[in-house]
């Protein structure tokens, strides 16, 4: 088994594609400039704080709601 090192970002139950991409920024293109959006609906410090590297844990539901090619 290979360990895994880096900063883990723990979120709750019931993330949904919105707030783990939000539909306002679906027209971007540019890779870097997504990034700078992900997770910001649950938390919107969130991807100042994000480090290369590092893993979201969440609870149960991660992902739920409409379906969003962007958020996975």
């Amino acid at each position: 088994m290979n360990k895994l090192e880096g900063r883990i970002y723990i979120f709750g139950n019931n993330i949904d594609t919105d707030q783990i991409y939000p539909g306002r920024y679906l027209e971007l293109t540019d890779h870097k400039e997504i990034g700078r959006h992900v997770m910001e609906g649950a938390d919107p410090s969130f991807p100042a704080r994000f480090e290369r590297g590092g893993f979201i844990v969440a609870g149960s539901n991660f992902g739920c709601g409409s379906s969003r090619e962007h958020a996975v």
